[in-house]
């Protein structure tokens, strides 16, 4: 073997958390002790959205895609016999960022430890929430200064956290391509720089010290030369800013430092082996180039688009990393690609691009201004309209999805209902229960003072940091603490984008799209009575709902562009809401149909509730349909009580589900079928 000095490796971490923080506490330390070198905190998603889980739309989601962290009890045993100051943690956590570090710090400092030394990231990318995930809470303005009050405190505290992660991961899944993913992370970094700088709290010697931490969280899709060579873009743009825009001289606090999870939007609910093979691509896209190599790494589990990983799952994501790291060459040479023509134009041509987008979100008067017009919303969903559409014309290429769909039973997924990891239906009463003790054995006034102090600060200009260290300290929930907030800085609903999508689908004679129209403008017709209103009221109306906490609106807003492209009149009121609010939407607007999509795993306790009140409206015959990551058991169970259809990421052709969608309408409105396939 030659005598080569080997890199040292990244941080490999799995991104892991569910039930409760003491079943997560166990799965960490299993983690830990098969090698993994650091922690990634999934947490549900009432704590990601500032709810308790006793609060009415936590119901069905607690638990469910992370650990339920309300107290700082919780955060106790999640990190109990885990020492914090030699643990290097990843907080997936936005919103109420500020809260989960203000618990962090206070069980590193009962531990004994000096917060100084702690490491880790907190996510607390508020724009991308806007965007593509839906868990924000308050308005641009107040979560940009719940932001830079994390920053400025981190700082001069505890100067080894990264304080935020700007995040394009998201963007990509929700349609961005590697220049609006460039473009619109940069254009949120400079925002919050821009607004830390302002804050004055930051002398003009130490804005090294503040760029120096800001990290990225980014997505590595399976073209991986692209996705390579947008990272090598990726990292001259930001020593570009960093050094004309705020004058940082010191190249070691210009690097761009950024973490990665590989694409889980690609990953294939059918012939789920590939997507492995997947993973890898997606993998080596950032870890190739060592002048653009992550600094962290975590990688999806091969049955996440059939729901909730096994540990098993996770190990085997562990060591994929595991042997590229140790068992090949890779950290033995320099960068591979160096001097090569073809990856330099790519990544000029993508600097070029992305410029030409951050100026021109620039001048709309920044990152703030081009969410609240609702410009970035619509240009992602756009660009993920168009990305579905080549795949439904087969342009774009799935293997096993719309190309080499023949395939030989698969070991791996014999049995559906045990390739994948479930959530006791019972856990969500005993982390209710468990916080109602927590309240009632607390310093009650404590907690009441505490949260007075937060909205005093909150009201005026005192950085927020302390005010919420005391409230981790009194008892206080994560519920109470964000109702607080809630109370000064208002809630914030972002714009979903779908009315200003174009047509991204061709609707010329003799297409499927076209086939559609005519079922939909005929079925309309059949159902408008004789001498019934002129114009839009005969028209079919589809209610496109998110119950719950789901904030994954990507699928429901591709749904709502491709009916209203069909002629539908289409109901859509974006993310965050309960079946009670759906439920007097459809009978408002007087629906053809309802169609819910969850991705959470709440869709067994929210779409029932559903149906019983649809039922007791007197509408029990409007047709309920029902999408997202719902294993098969849980789909015939949805049938069983009265779901009309159900659609999992195997059902990718869209203008297909809408044909289906018109079909259910006939159905329930004992209309003949419609021979005219979709």
């Amino acid at each position: 073997m030659p005598d080569r000095q080997k890199d040292r490796p990244w941080l490999m971490r799995t991104y892991a958390g569910h039930s409760t923080a003491e079943a997560s506490n166990e799965l960490y330390r299993r983690n830990l002790a098969k090698g993994q070198t650091g922690l990634s905190v999934a947490f549900d998603l009432p704590t990601q959205t500032g709810y308790d889980p006793d609060h009415v739309l936590a119901r069905g989601e607690v638990g469910r895609v992370g650990v339920p962290v309300s107290h700082l009890g919780d955060m106790r045993r999640l990190f109990q016999d885990i020492p914090l100051d030699r643990t290097n943690t990843s907080m997936t956590i936005n919103a109420t960022a500020m809260w989960l570090l203000a618990l962090y710090q206070v069980v590193a400092e009962e531990q004994g430890a000096d917060i100084s030394r702690l490491q880790g990231t907190t996510q607390n990318d508020i724009v991308k929430e806007y965007l593509s995930r839906g868990t924000h809470v308050f308005p641009p303005a107040p979560s940009l200064r719940l932001t830079t009050d994390m920053i400025t405190y981190a700082v001069n505290h505890i100067p080894r956290w990264n304080p935020i992660n700007i995040c394009s991961y998201h963007l990509q899944e929700a349609g961005a391509t590697p220049v609006q993913e460039i473009a619109y992370a940069m254009s949120t970094a400079i925002a919050v720089l821009d607004a830390v700088f302002a804050s004055g709290r930051i002398p003009e010697e130490r804005k090294g010290d503040v760029v120096g931490r800001i990290s990225f969280f980014v997505n590595a899709g399976v073209r991986f030369i692209e996705e390579m060579c947008k990272m090598r873009a990726f990292s001259r743009i930001w020593d570009r800013i960093t050094q004309e825009r705020y004058g940082i001289e010191d190249a070691r606090q210009r690097r761009f430092r950024y973490g990665v999870q590989v694409n889980s939007l690609g990953l294939t609910e059918a012939q789920p082996e590939n997507n492995v093979q997947r993973i890898v691509l997606e993998m080596l896209a950032v870890t190739l180039s060592k002048d653009a190599r992550a600094r962290a790494v975590q990688l999806p589990a091969w049955n996440e688009a059939l729901g909730l990983p096994r540990p098993w799952d996770q190990q085997w994501s562990l060591r994929i990393q595991q042997v590229l790291a140790h068992e090949s060459d890779l950290l033995e040479y320099a960068d591979i690609f160096e001097g090569s023509h073809v990856i330099e134009a790519k990544v000029a041509d993508l600097v070029t691009e992305s410029f030409a987008e951050i100026d021109r979100i620039d001048a709309m008067g920044g990152v703030m201004a081009a969410v609240e017009s609702g410009y970035l919303k619509s240009r992602l969903v756009s660009s993920h309209a168009e990305r579905r559409a080549r795949i439904e014309s087969g342009e774009e290429k799935i293997v096993g999805v719309n190309c080499y769909e023949s395939t030989e039973p698969s070991p791996l997924t014999a049995d559906l209902d045990t390739a994948i990891m479930t959530v006791d239906p019972a856990n969500e009463a005993r982390v209710v229960a468990a916080l109602q003790s927590w309240r009632v054995n607390r310093e009650e006034s404590r907690a009441t003072d505490a949260l007075t102090a937060l909205k005093k600060a909150a009201a005026g200009t005192d950085n927020l940091m302390a005010a919420t260290l005391e409230c981790a300290r009194a008892g206080v929930t994560t519920g109470e603490w964000s109702w607080a907030l809630r109370d000064v800085f208002g809630e914030f609903r972002a714009p979903t984008g779908v009315s200003g999508a174009p047509v991204a689908v061709s609707a010329e004679a003799g297409t499927a799209l076209a086939a559609v129209r005519e079922k939909v403008a005929r079925t309309a017709e059949e159902l408008t009575p004789a001498g019934g209103a002129p114009g839009g009221a005969g028209r079919l109306r589809l209610l496109v709902g998110k119950p719950g906490l789901d904030g994954h609106s990507n699928g429901a807003e591709q749904i709502a562009v491709r009916a209203r492209d069909a002629g539908f009149e289409v109901v859509y009121q974006g993310i965050r809401l309960t079946p009670e609010q759906i439920v007097s939407a459809a009978l408002a607007e007087d629906v053809h149909c309802v169609g819910l999509s969850i991705l959470s795993g709440s869709h067994a306790a929210l779409v029932p509730e559903v149906l019983a009140r649809l039922r007791e409206a007197g509408a029990g015959d409007i047709p309920v349909i029902v999408g997202g990551i719902i294993p098969n058991a849980d789909a015939e169970e949805l049938r069983a009580a009265g779901v009309a259809a159900v659609f999992t990421p195997k059902d990718f052709g869209i203008t297909e589900i809408i044909g289906r969608i018109v079909d259910e309408i006939r159905t329930a409105n004992k209309l003949d079928p419609w021979e005219v396939p979709a």
